[in-house]
């Protein structure tokens, strides 16, 4: 605990002095001052360390895939050089090869709890998968030959590593070093072949006999070598170039794929023509002609089974005129070849089979194929293939995604009734069988609080994920998209559209997790108010309010124009609450001078609706063209589920709506906000002709007309509000996917100056202190604005029940303007003792429930609830308003409007994201800015707690979706198809390692096949090899030095930290120093020989050179 004394309040009080709005006597600071001594901040810089917890969603960029059929465990590596592993639903790993090459080969030791890894820049690395994060023993990286294919036998330690120049060398996997074994291109092939036959493009042990590997070479050649003899028995040429290879489990035969979508099967002791060709996809052709060409068969699998025809499964060789065709996964059984169209593009399938043993019958009972942005299982066993249902996370990007917002700490009852909905929208059709990948084991939850994400996508869809555990699920999807007209085709397209595509976009979205609100706005500048309810419901007529938000003031149009009427001045209390809201489609499509009018961009249905239950729709409100100008999107916007409120901003101004009356209260242009105390002084726009508005004469017309509200007022304030806009052409497009921001304006990003629109950046509604000098809070609106502005709007509620639907909400400017460098970002507000102030909210109740009376009675009585900490306590107390900018962070005192603590938080960078969270029953500010630190700062003190350098912002796709939440919990949009959840909490970070799953586990591998009576006595069977005695340095001697370099991998002591607890976490521990010892034992011995090595050879050369010169003479030198 650490309380504060009075003289560094003090020196807070004088260093905000200076931008408070007013100075106030020495005696009110002191108050505030020994008030602010009483507030104890428990944060502390210990409390807060920054790491990765779990990264969801589908591996973007996919370029390989591997499986262990014992352990049960699939492996994905990527183009970025990221390798995901998974289980059983739940667990799941992330690791990332720090070279960033993309990973062209995954080869798991099977049941050995290791998986080796080849990458393009040429280099191997051995994975430990037996700790919960997993990390790199060793690496070789390969310095004059290209790496194009791996393969490490079943229960071997001598990895096959083929290369672009046709050669093979052979590496032990449990030192990484290479052996002095190598087959050469050129003794493989045929001596009288004259041309390269092309990179190694297959390597397989023959399953029955270890001693005889099938090489494959692009060109169409393959060779049965045999490794002992060191001689190829057979060769097999084709003239197509040859894509994969493999074998039939008894060793007999092989079947290759072609580059002109042939299959050709040979007999092993056959090699001068093929036993079969098969093309799968081509068309019959009579006569003897060969059949048309098809697309290449970029891969073939050939798998027995015990009862039955054999499966032959291929991806590609399609014919070239199925133009449009999806990619396709064809299964041959038997007579039967079923065509599986996919959604994406097929990187690579495996076939899952029962038994590890390549010389068994395989029993294949599944195909994972992994597409470009999907992964797909297909059951082999039952009838017509079905799918199964796929229990990861791996449909973020579904349609791009948006927007996002993190809440920890939810209702308990929010994710089972999110579930209930989403039950229902399940979609039919899923294999009944369990999913087959299950290895490992879940973490220990030490986590108990729920936690929800909520992602907005370019389609308009909501999705909402059940984030609690470090896990992600999906609860609920949501199609915004419904409530409006779907245009046919692209003609069909109303000339309103402001986006080219994806016009339902979702930028922002406002949820109350108490009252279940949900508000959303979208890209077409339109925001709709939603409902939860656990009833289905017909809609007949979707209610709708078309706004028509200014900004130029001269465009007052006609008495029906959706114009506030003058607002009142702080203190009298009119009511603007004269505008019949707008029940349909408007008529008026453009104005008498032929400009688009009053049209919004979207067409909102006018046919009745059928809502499932979830989230129904509650009320449309979209922003109209105005005399030509299309609408500016939505930069801010909240609900408030208690005041039955929602207000939003662009760089036009502001509209507030109250969706209970469905009414517009509030529609000014943020020129307006100020009235007379305007700071700015603003240029007109530039001169496009406009008309005189009607009852505008107040003030010359070359000034700019006189704002509404300021008729009121007196002329010189009207000169203020000149108009302010840019020229069409240089308006900053909005791309909603990956270009721009679509929150914040700053001059880092946009290379506008000052004279730009001021517009809307952060709306909050709370109870507070409106003006200096109020006696207790009340009900209102903070607006921040990108010029730094703070602007407070009173807010005056009817009573609640019936006196809600019929009585009008009035709305005023108080006057209260409070100012910060750089665009506001976020507002909250602190009790006396410093805790959070939540907004005001209505407790959920199911609306569609059958009217009974008593009940209806009780509901109207219900008050909505505030939670506000300091209600228990003296009404007349003072609260804290924390406001956060792209440059600063202010903590000013209510009501004195006192500047008490301010944190300049970056000078060169801007802040992205800042949002005040909930950590270790205290309170801070976290901050996340654009050159890559997060920061956190105590509250009210604003003493910086953590500073760290994370990441810098790459790319939009981070500035848009980066946020925090409580419990030092935070995430990002890391890639267009993932999720990365990260935590600043100390305690998290410690107790992260036990929540972690665990991948190995500990499995018996299966018999090896009986070999038979008869096949034993008549040598039939497997043959096994010594490998050692082959590959090992007595009978090979030792690879080139310069071929490659071993690299120590950083798989030590700090991946088994936790590993487990008291005794076998020491025992572990123990263990792995004696392996470190070993293996630097290992290395001395190694160096040790390496010296004795170069020092023979140094005196073997010596020896000849003084052979060599013995008998010259001296002049011969």
């Amino acid at each position: 605990m650490r309380k504060f004394n009075i003289r560094k309040v003090l020196d807070g009080l004088t260093a905000g002095s200076s931008s408070s709005s007013s100075a106030s006597s020495s005696s009110q600071q002191q108050q505030a001052a020994s008030r602010e001594n009483d507030i104890q901040e428990t944060l502390q810089s210990e409390h807060f360390q920054l790491c990765k917890t779990v990264r969801h969603g589908f591996p973007y960029q996919p370029s390989a895939l591997a499986f262990d059929p014992v352990q049960k465990i699939l492996a994905i590596g990527t183009q970025t050089g990221a390798l995901r592993l998974f289980g059983r639903p739940g667990v799941e790993c992330y690791c990332q090869h720090d070279s960033g090459a993309a990973v062209i080969q995954l080869q798991f030791l099977i049941n050995e709890g290791a998986l080796v890894s080849a990458l393009a820049d040429d280099t191997i690395h051995l994975w430990n998968l037996r700790q919960k994060r997993p990390a790199i023993l060793h690496s070789l990286k390969f310095n004059r030959e290209r790496i194009t294919f791996c393969h490490l036998p079943f229960q071997s330690k001598w990895l096959y590593v083929g290369t672009e120049r046709g050669n093979i060398h052979i590496v032990n996997v449990e030192s990484f070093t290479l052996s002095g074994y190598v087959i050469m291109w050129n003794k493989a092939i045929e001596l009288s072949s004259k041309s390269h036959p092309g990179p190694i493009v297959h390597i397989s042990d023959n399953p029955m006999d270890e001693g005889k590997l099938l090489i494959g070479f692009e060109s169409g050649t393959v060779a049965l070598w045999d490794l002992k003899s060191k001689k190829a028995d057979y060769r097999y040429t084709h003239d197509e170039a040859i894509h994969s290879v493999a074998w039939h489990h008894e060793g007999k035969q092989f079947i290759c794929s072609h580059s002109d979508g042939t299959l050709t099967i040979w007999n092993v002791k056959n090699p001068t023509k093929p036993l079969q060709t098969i093309t799968p996809h081509g068309k019959q052709v009579k006569d003897g002609k060969k059949p048309e060409p098809c697309k290449p068969i970029l891969k073939v699998e050939y798998k027995t089974t015990r009862v039955g025809e054999p499966f032959i499964i291929l991806s590609g060789g399609l014919s070239y005129d199925t133009v449009g065709r999806r990619p396709c996964l064809t299964v041959m059984h038997g007579k039967s070849t079923a065509v599986l169209e996919m959604d994406y593009s097929i990187v690579d399938f495996l076939t899952l089979c029962e038994t590890p043993y390549p010389n068994d019958f395989q029993e294949p009972y599944a195909v994972v194929v992994l597409l470009e942005k999907d992964l797909v299982l297909i059951d082999l066993a039952q009838n017509g293939y079905p799918i199964f249902e796929n229990p990861y996370p791996l449909s973020i990007h579904e349609s791009p995604v948006t927007c996002c917002e993190y809440f920890a700490d939810c209702p308990v009852d929010l994710i089972p009734a999110l579930y209930s909905v989403g039950a229902r929208q399940k979609r039919q059709g899923y294999s009944k069988k369990e999913w087959p990948i299950n290895g490992g084991n879940w973490g220990l939850v030490t986590q108990s609080y729920p936690e929800i994400i909520i992602t907005g996508h370019a389609d308009g869809s909501i999705k909402f994920w059940d984030a609690s555990a470090i896990t992600l699920q999906v609860l609920y999807k949501l199609k915004t998209a419904k409530v409006f007209e779907k245009s046919r085709n692209k003609d069909d397209r109303p000339s309103t559209d402001i986006v080219d595509e994806d016009p339902y976009a979702i930028q922002i979205i406002s949820w109350c997790p108490e009252s279940r609100m949900l508000c959303i706005s979208g890209v077409s500048a339109h925001v709709i108010i939603y409902r939860f309810s656990k009833q289905e419901v017909a809609t007949e007529v979707i209610p709708m309010l078309e706004v028509r938000l200014l900004y130029e003031i001269n465009y007052i149009e006609s008495p029906e124009s959706e114009q506030v009427p003058p607002l009142p001045t702080p203190g009298t209390g009119s009511n603007p609450q004269s505008i019949a809201p707008q029940s349909h489609p408007s008529t008026s499509s453009s104005s008498s001078d032929g400009l688009r009018d009053n049209v919004p961009c979207l067409r909102v249905k006018n046919s009745p609706l059928k809502q499932s239950p979830g989230y129904q729709v509650e009320l449309v409100i979209q922003l109209v063209w105005v005399s030509g100008e299309p609408p500016q999107q939505i930069t801010s916007l909240a609900i408030n589920s208690s005041y039955g409120l929602v207000v939003f901003g662009n760089c036009n101004g502001i509209a507030m709506i109250d969706y209970v009356q469905k009414t517009i209260l509030l529609n000014l242009g943020t020129v307006e906000l100020y009235g007379s105390n305007d700071p700015y002084r603003r240029e007109p726009r530039s001169p496009r002709k406009s008309r005189q508005p009607s009852g505008a004469g107040l003030c010359d017309i070359n000034e700019g007309s006189a704002v509404q509200e300021d008729r009121c007022k007196s002329p010189t304030s009207a000169k203020m509000s000149r108009k302010l806009s840019l020229p069409t052409e240089l308006k900053p497009e909005l791309d909603v996917r990956d270009n721009s921001f679509s929150r914040s304006r700053s001059s880092s990003v946009t290379s506008i100056d000052k004279e730009s629109r001021e517009a809307i950046s952060a709306l909050h509604f709370c109870e507070t202190f409106t003006r200096k000098a109020d006696t207790a809070p009340s009900p209102c609106l903070w607006v921040g604005t990108t010029l730094g502005t703070v602007l407070v709007i009173a807010l005056n509620l009817p009573p609640g029940g019936e006196q809600r639907l019929l009585q009008p909400v009035i709305v005023s400017p108080s006057g209260t303007i409070l100012r910060l460098k750089g665009a506001i970002l976020r507002m909250a507000f602190l009790d006396t003792t410093g805790s959070l102030v939540p907004p005001a909210y209505e407790p959920w109740r199911e609306p569609n429930v059958p009217e009974d009376k008593d009940e209806k009675d009780k509901l109207k009585k219900r008050r909505p609830v505030s939670v506000s900490p300091s209600s228990s306590q003296e009404i007349s107390e003072n609260q804290y308003a924390v406001i956060c900018s792209e440059k600063q962070a202010k903590v000013i005192s209510l009501p004195s409007q006192n500047c008490t603590y301010k944190q300049n938080i970056t000078e060169t960078s801007f802040v992205l994201r800042g949002d005040v969270v909930a950590l270790s029953n205290s309170i801070c500010l976290a901050c996340f800015c654009a050159n890559g630190h997060i920061m956190t700062f105590s509250l009210p003190s604003l003493r910086p707690l953590l500073d760290v350098y994370y990441l810098p912002l790459t790319n939009m796709r981070i500035a848009r979706t980066f946020c925090f939440t409580n419990n030092g919990q935070a995430l990002y949009l890391v890639s267009p198809t993932e999720i990365q959840r990260i935590t600043y909490s100390q305690e998290t970070c410690e107790n992260l390692q036990e929540m972690l799953g665990e991948l190995f586990t500990p499995v018996e591998t299966p018999e090896a096949p009986n070999r038979g009576f008869f096949k034993g006595l008549f040598g039939g069977g497997a043959q096994s090899l010594d490998r050692e005695e082959l590959f090992g340095e007595s009978a090979a001697g030792k690879a080139s030095r310069s071929l490659a370099q071993h690299i120590p991998g950083p798989g030590g002591i700090e991946g088994v930290k936790g590993a487990a607890s008291g005794v076998v976490c020491e025992l572990a521990r123990a263990r792995l120093a004696l392996d470190e010892r070993g293996q630097k034992l290992g290395e001395l011995e190694e160096r040790t020989a390496a010296m004795l090595a170069s020092a023979d050879s140094f005196s073997k050369h010596a020896h000849e050179m003084m052979l060599k010169c013995k008998d010259k003479k001296w002049y011969q030198f």
